[in-house]
């Protein structure tokens, strides 16, 4: 129910005949509660400017509120009454009343939020000491929760019909009344969500808060006197904030390796932009042209709305960057491990190719940029795998090694057969035909033999031909036509042991 329903005498839980004739003009809606649910949490997440730790409520009743732990934040906006009087005021200019509360424990602000009697129906801020003057909001002093929710009906412990009811039964109609009585009696007549619901009300019982997103490890935000729009404030800002993380991040010997930068509209919506990097980094510059790549891959900037109002960048993973020595001449290379923001040091090849990957990365897409990873196999198919990108893949390269037998750059993803005249019927081919095409060849290097992998071949089978086939020998031959082209060839079979009519495939082609 909105407040003009409130108004008008009507209940939760009453029958919709009955609303009706108190209110003729009743207008009912089906609830969406997946609807509401993500409405709440586009809210909490946009409450994240006053706190990272925010975290939706939706208990049983469905969504209708959300925490937000100011501890340690609210010096930031002037103290907790200027903080929820800012938030109090920005919902209103959303058009979102909203029943507000400050107290020391999660459970004390719920039931304050929506049971104390200085918040009325039709929601105003505070605008003096006037006594008469409803808030939209109310602040509890520390060590007073007993003495403001004594007088709280018990629904404001956040307990289920089934221990109100009784317990109204019982007499028991407001918290103050059931604050000092003995807790075996309730404990053995009542489930335990009433005493838990009491001690975390009063902060006896620690009640962990679930935030919509988990915390950064680092994270600046800055507000803005007006609203920005266009995408290169947005990057000269981002270069800003993260040159305000990279002291930090010195200082703790760590280097950002995930990032998150949350755009905040004058709307209430916000636009977040997660920056995967291949290695640590402090440096400001290579954050902010990752962030310009991502902006043109996303398009976040086109939808800016009336502007952007705030700007956070927070250090979602944080890894071990030690300092080390760099070399005394001048450098020639950027550095994504630099510290500063302008700086560059000595690039070796493993951070030129971090660079690079980090950039296709925001350009393509995470899942975009792979690479070929060994694996323990000598059949040519299965010796490598594509596997993501990784700073510790990069970082674990061996020198480079020259390989002990010739490997064609490109190898088909299945062989194709080839018709191939040899002058012995083991003997190296002297022309084949492929693809409609017949090649004459110049000359061929091989056999290689390769044997199958016996420890991987299904059971016997006299009708599964396909495991006859994996069983055969290879012998792989690199050959090459009058045209200069070179061909990756194998005969499969032994001729005259393993079989009579040994098969020819095209399995790769060299440069």
């Amino acid at each position: 129910m909105n407040e003009a329903a409130e108004a008008c005498g009507l209940s939760r839980g009453e029958p919709v005949a009955d609303a009706r004739a108190k209110a003729g003009f009743l207008q009912v809606r089906g609830i969406d509660p997946a609807a509401d649910d993500a409405a709440l949490r586009r809210l909490a997440l946009w409450a994240t400017r006053y706190t990272p730790t925010a975290s939706p409520y939706d208990e049983e009743n469905g969504a209708d509120g959300f925490f937000l732990d100011i501890e340690g934040a609210a010096h930031l906006f002037g103290g907790e009454r200027n903080l929820i009087a800012d938030l109090a005021h920005r919902l209103e200019c959303f058009g979102l009343p909203a029943r507000l509360a400050v107290a020391d424990t999660p459970g004390a602000a719920w039931a304050a939020a929506r049971f104390h009697p200085k918040l009325s129906p039709i929601l105003r801020r505070e605008t003096g000491e006037d006594e008469d003057c409803r808030s939209s909001y109310v602040i509890l002093s520390s060590g007073e929760e007993a003495t403001a929710l004594s007088p709280l009906p018990i629904e404001a412990l956040r307990l289920t019909p089934e221990i109100c009811v009784p317990l109204r039964r019982l007499g028991f109609k407001s918290i103050g009344a059931l604050m000092d009585q003995p807790r075996a009696p309730f404990a053995a007549r009542f489930s335990a969500q009433l005493m838990r619901r009491l001690d975390q009300a009063f902060g006896r019982l620690d009640e962990p808060l679930v935030p919509i997103r988990p915390p950064p490890v680092y994270h600046t935000l800055r507000y803005l006197l007006e609203p920005i729009a266009t995408q290169e404030a947005v990057v000269a800002l981002s270069h800003r904030l993260m040159a305000t993380l990279a002291h930090v991040l010195t200082r703790d010997d760590v280097g950002a390796r995930v990032l998150r930068l949350s755009l905040y509209r004058v709307d209430g919506d916000v636009k977040t932009l997660d920056i995967a990097l291949t290695l640590p980094t402090r440096s400001a510059t290579h954050v902010a042209r990752m962030i310009a790549l991502k902006l043109d891959a996303a398009a976040t900037a086109d939808d800016a709305g009336f502007g952007f109002e705030a700007i956070g960048l927070a250090v979602i993973r944080a890894e071990a960057m030690p300092a080390r020595q760099t070399e005394l001449a001048a450098p020639s290379h950027p550095s994504p491990a630099s510290g500063g923001g302008s700086e560059w040091g000595h690039a070796d090849k493993t951070e030129r190719c971090a660079v690079l990957i980090d950039a296709l990365r925001q350009r393509l897409g995470p899942s975009s940029v792979r690479r070929f990873k060994a694996v323990d196999s000598h059949i040519p198919e299965r010796a490598e795998v594509l596997a993501p990108v990784t700073g510790e893949a990069l970082t674990g390269l061996a020198p480079e090694q020259k390989a002990e037998k010739p490997r064609p750059l490109l190898l088909l993803p299945h062989a194709e057969p080839t018709e191939v005249t040899a002058l012995v019927p083991d003997g190296p081919p002297r022309r084949f035909s492929w693809r409609g095409v017949s090649y004459e060849v110049a000359g061929a290097q091989g056999p290689e033999r390769i044997g199958a992998e016996w420890w991987r071949l299904p059971p016997f089978s006299a009708q599964c031909r396909e495991s006859d086939r994996q069983s055969l020998t290879r012998d792989y031959y690199l050959v090459e036509d009058l045209g200069g082209h070179r061909f990756w060839l194998f005969r499969e079979g032994i001729y005259g042991r393993e079989t009579a009519d040994a098969r020819w495939f095209v399995h790769g082609l060299f440069a």
